[in-house]
């Protein structure tokens, strides 16, 4: 509308006036407008780059600092409307199966016509430039390049938008064409990349690792992250325990289960864990050993039967021991210790050859030491108190009176001259035990068969046929370490009975893992059970020497620790809270 014809002209200076004032508020508008903008991006990061911090800075910063941008990252993706953690991501080949299948690609060849979905976690990037950056995805134990090209992706923005948000830890997943470098490097060329799974926390870095043992038995999820050969262990002993159930199963046993509590803690000489069960307000026995249920299956019946499974010991913690283990068990009616020590050998000669391609493998007690480990059978044998007195140049008396007085304190003095400490109670079972991991035990390097235990130290095995005093009963040591068990089965119920009261004498005496009487196993061998011969083999220390390790820890996933917090009440009392809170559906 034009204006009133009443209204006077401007002058010019006035005019100019007006446009200087209005270009003032123009621009004290627009630089309010612009400090607005950057408070707000201080608050939240803008929604089209939700990174808070460029990937060269990630190095920069502490960890807190880095799991907060990053949780504030995730909080914005979410308050966009995005969902960081999709349900479900289709996976068209393993990362494996696409090593094996494109491995063999010319240098330089792009498979623009074939396309796959694979996913992984992130471990490096590497930036040659704004449109082409590399990544390494790891996963089932392998590595693949991933080459990301804004050449073949759907827009240069959207390419933009997610390589910077991709951090190392990220499990993403990826939809592309199968390519080879002009350096021969097998890669993935993606159309599309998700993030799956954002990684919280700051990895460490590929090029030092995970160094730190207490660090990685706790958490046991970085360690396989990071160190590769980890894995490898665990893929050793899950071959370990395939081959040792096949080879049980094509000898026509049945492998069973037995309770894992009990109200007598029999099988095994050794300091039981102890628990309480409520309805019934009585104590239970975490078990030490199946031995027991597994001979009372034998009497019923079952001539052949294994099992595998965990064990329990309220015992000390080192570099060999856990108070959880597992452990397999076999009884074999018709046999007698001498047809075991052969099974022995079949059975262990046969795993090695199995994982290793070799009788002989190569171990590293210590480092810059190599000693090779032969277990092509036969293996050597110590008859164990005959070598003892001959290592030692004693005799310790008649066989059946090593429990004497008079023997008794011969082994004292044996200990004290040879620097064998024995803590109370001193117990003829006890410092035979300790002396014979002293002299005997520290010349088992290849496969070594110590035999004929005395009866005092083996209250379920059958007397010795020959030596009175004895008991057809060996244990296998390999590297100076226990790898098995075995004896003739003791299966006269009268001596069974007189066994296990001698062994509550011991109890009484202070002797923690002395065995109690169990009349129920008593009761069954009444009934019959026809000669048996069986052992009872470690599966972690098996593992152990088959993956060089030293540390039992370093082949259990989540080893027994030490709470970081050192008040137990305080431990104990938050995780009875929990439990309330949260009480499992399941039995």
């Amino acid at each position: 509308m034009a204006d009133s014809g009443d209204s006077a002209p401007l002058s010019k200076s006035e005019q100019k006036r007006r446009q200087k004032v209005a270009q003032k508020a123009k621009e004290k508008e627009e630089k309010e407008l612009l400090k607005s903008a950057e408070v707000a991006e201080k608050i939240t990061p803008c929604a089209e780059k939700p990174k808070a911090i460029s990937k060269e800075k990630d190095d920069e910063i502490s960890p807190n600092e880095y799991y907060k941008l990053r949780l504030q990252t995730l909080q914005q993706l979410k308050d966009n409307g995005e969902n960081p953690y999709p349900h479900k991501f289709h996976v068209s080949i393993s990362l494996e199966e696409f090593i094996t299948k494109y491995n063999n690609l010319n240098d330089g060849d792009i498979l623009e016509n074939e396309s796959y979905s694979i996913a992984g976690r992130v471990h490096s990037i590497r930036e040659s430039g704004p449109k082409l950056i590399f990544f390494d995805v790891r996963g089932e134990g392998v590595k693949l390049q991933i080459m990301a090209n804004a050449k073949y992706y759907s827009s240069q923005e959207a390419f933009e938008v997610i390589v910077d948000r991709v951090r190392r830890g990220d499990i993403v997943g990826l939809i592309g064409h199968p390519a080879k470098t002009k350096k021969g490097e097998l890669s993935l060329i993606p159309t599309e990349i998700q993030i799956l799974t954002p990684c919280l926390h700051m990895l460490p870095h590929l090029h030092y690792g995970l160094k730190d043992q207490e660090t990685r038995y706790r958490k046991r999820y970085l360690d396989l992250i990071i160190n590769g050969d980890v894995r490898k262990k665990f893929l050793i002993r899950t071959q370990i325990i395939s081959y040792v159930r096949q080879f049980f199963n094509e000898l026509g046993f049945l492998e069973v289960e037995t309770p894992m509590m009990n109200m007598i803690a029999g099988g095994a000489t050794a300091k039981p864990f102890i628990t309480h069960h409520n309805e019934l307000d009585i104590d239970l026995y975490m078990r030490v050993a199946p031995e027991l249920f597994l001979k009372m299956l034998v009497v019923g019946g079952i001539d052949r039967v294994y099992e595998i499974g965990r064990n329990f010991r309220n015992e000390g913690i080192d570099l060999t021991h856990n108070p959880e283990f597992t452990m397999c068990e076999f009884y074999m009616a018709y046999a007698d210790y001498n047809d075991t020590m052969v099974l022995t050998e079949t059975l262990l000669s046969g795993l090695v050859k199995h994982i290793h391609g070799s009788y002989k493998i190569k171990l590293h007690p210590e480092e810059g030491k190599e000693i090779e480990i032969d277990f092509t059978p036969p293996f050597k044998r110590f008859r164990m108190i005959q070598d003892l007195e001959k290592e030692l140049g004693v005799t310790l008396g008649p066989y059946d009176q090593l429990g004497s007085p008079e023997t008794v304190q011969q082994l004292i003095q044996l200990c004290e001259k040879h620097g064998v400490e024995c803590p109370p109670p001193k117990t003829a079972s006890r410092m035979l035990d300790k002396l014979v991991g002293h002299v005997l035990e520290e010349k088992c390097i290849n496969p070594t068969f110590i035999i004929d235990h005395p009866q005092l130290m083996s209250p379920l095995a059958k007397y010795h046929r020959i030596d009175k005093g004895l008991t057809e009963r060996f244990e296998l040591f390999v590297m100076k370490r226990e790898v098995c068990n075995a004896y003739t089965e003791l299966n006269d119920p009268v001596v069974q009975r007189s066994r296990f009261e001698e062994q509550a004498k011991d109890k009484a005496a202070g002797d923690d893992e002395a065995q109690m009487v169990d009349e129920n196993f008593c009761t069954a061998l009444e009934y019959g059970l026809p000669p048996t011969s069986g052992w009872g083999m470690g599966i972690d220390r098996l593992t152990m020497l088959l993956t060089d390790s030293h540390n039992i820890k370093e082949v259990l996933f989540f080893p027994a620790m030490k709470p970081d917090d050192n008040n137990p009440n305080k431990i104990a009392s938050t995780q009875i809270g929990e439990a309330s809170e949260s009480s499992s559906p399941h039995n």
